[in-house]
Formats: structure tokens, sequence, C-alpha cells
């Protein structure tokens, strides 16, 4: 049956009205007390709507940029781990010199120059195993200059940080002796004699100087990363802070709204039943 196929009093019709508008209104402000905001989609306010859902989806952005980050230091700390290890080991080698200086004014010198040989070439081989560890996810910051790693910092990756590796091998801190990979190939000959001993030792102070270099830029590098990263996940809640002020409702507000609409419902459904009784007062004429 159509609405026009039916008659109501004016003033019915108006109670009914206002009952319905009550009604929208109600389910408004039930929804607005369960989400906690006060724009839940772009018909309640397109302009707060799309400007807190760009904040949205820029924070989510962010925070991928984040978790790159946090592999990059992760990275960086393994290197770092890495030149302490191999520190330790040269100085460990400049142990092995200063007992062959020991030993050339020995009678025992051959017995123990072979000793020490054995001794150095070991270091050598623990040195280019610590190199070929100190790999984080497949990246090892100590394998060579071909090895680099870039970091962005924004979303246009206009922002980034470009980190380049080094060798860390013996061989690649040109050690007396040195190799690429496995044991030392120094012999008790280079081991017999103060003016070897001296040139071994230069080669040592200039991988330790080396590294030491290879150190600071790592530590530059962890600075910059720690520093992004914390900007970042400052940006992140900036950026979600605007979001939710765009959005978010007044629940005292609102649970005021809710009494005073239920009182508003309560009255337009008295008002709406007192026209009722007023039709059918009519019928008591007859």
């Amino acid at each position: 049956m159509a609405i026009g196929d039916i008659t109501l009093t004016s003033a019915m019709r108006a109670n009914l009205v206002s009952l319905q508008s009550t009604e929208q209104l109600l389910g408004r402000t039930q929804e607005r007390l369960a989400t906690g905001k006060r724009v839940n989609s772009a018909i309640d306010n397109p302009t707060n709507f799309f400007a807190a859902r760009s904040h949205t989806q820029r924070a989510d952005l962010l925070n991928g940029l984040k978790d790159n980050i946090s592999e990059a230091i992760q990275t960086v700390k393994a290197a770092d781990n890495g030149v302490t290890g191999i520190n330790r080991l040269i100085e460990a080698i400049r142990g092995v010199l200063t007992q062959a200086r020991s030993s050339l004014n020995s009678t025992t010198s051959a017995t123990e120059l072979a000793g020490l040989t054995t001794q150095y070439n070991e270091l050598i081989r623990q040195l280019n195993n610590t190199q070929n560890d100190a790999n984080y996810k497949g990246v090892n910051f100590l394998a060579g200059t071909t090895v680099t790693l870039t970091v962005n910092f924004n979303e246009q990756a206009t922002s980034q940080l470009i980190m380049s590796g080094f060798s860390g091998t013996a061989s690649g801190l040109a050690i007396s002796g040195g190799s690429q990979t496995g044991a030392g190939t120094i012999t008790s000959a280079n081991l017999g004699t103060a003016t070897n001993l001296d040139n071994i030792e230069s080669t040592l102070n200039t991988a330790l100087a080396t590294m030491r270099t290879q150190s600071g830029t790592l530590a530059a590098n962890l600075a910059i990363l720690s520093t992004r990263q914390q900007f970042i996940t400052d940006m992140v809640n900036t950026l979600a802070e605007g979001a939710t002020k765009l959005t978010v409702a007044d629940t005292n507000e609102e649970g005021a709204n809710m009494l005073l609409l239920q009182t508003r419902q309560q009255l337009g459904t008295t008002a709406l039943s007192l026209s009722a009784q007023a039709n059918a007062a009519v019928l008591r004429l007859f």
C-alpha cells in the first residue's frame, strides 16, 4: 500500500517525521560512542575523513621504512662485531711477534719459531673466518667495497643513506702472510730476523689504522640510522595524533546527546500517541 493511500493528520505526520529524525540521530550517536569517532565515513565529513586517511596511510608507509632501518641497524652492528673480533685477532698476532722477538736469541729459537709460525697462520685463518661470519641476512660490510646497502628515509626515496663495505680479510688489510681465505702463509724464516718482524708489525699497525677508520664509519652510519629511526617514530606518532584529532568524538558530549535524544524519542512517542487518541476521539461522536 502506498503512503498516499493512508491519510494521516498533520499532527501525526509531524510527530512521525520528528521520530524518524530522532531515530537517525540516535543511530549516529550510538555509532560515535561505539567507535569513539565522530567521523566514521566520508558522509560524516568528507574533508576530515580523507585528510585523516591520508595521515594514516603515510604513517603506515613510514612504519615500513622504520622496519627497514631496524634491519640496517642490525647489519651495521654485525659488521661492528666483526671489526671488534678482527681487532682482537690482530692484537693476538702482535703478541706472536713479541714472542718471536724474544726467541731470536734463544738456543731453541728454531723450535719456538716453528710453533709461533703455526700460531700466526692459525690466527690469520680465524681472522678470515671472523670476517666471513660478520654478515646479517646475507649482507656483510666486511666482504669488500662492492657491498652496498641503501636505506630510504622517506616514502619518495628522495632521502636515503648509501653504505659501502670494505675488505676485512687478512689479504684485504694487507697483513704480511695474509690470505683472502684460509690460513696464513708466513714461514719461520719470515719470523727469523728483527727486520722482518718490524716489517710485519708495520703491516699490522696499518691494518689496525684501517679498522679504526672503518669502525668510525660504521659508528657514524649507526648514529644516522638511529636518529632517523627515532625521527620516523616521532613523525608516525604526529600523523596518528593528527588523524585522531580530525575524527575523534567527544564521548562526554555524545553521551549527553544520547540522553537528550532518548528523552526526545520518548516525548515524540507520547506526542504521536496523543495525536492518535485525538483522532480516535472522533469515533465516539457516532
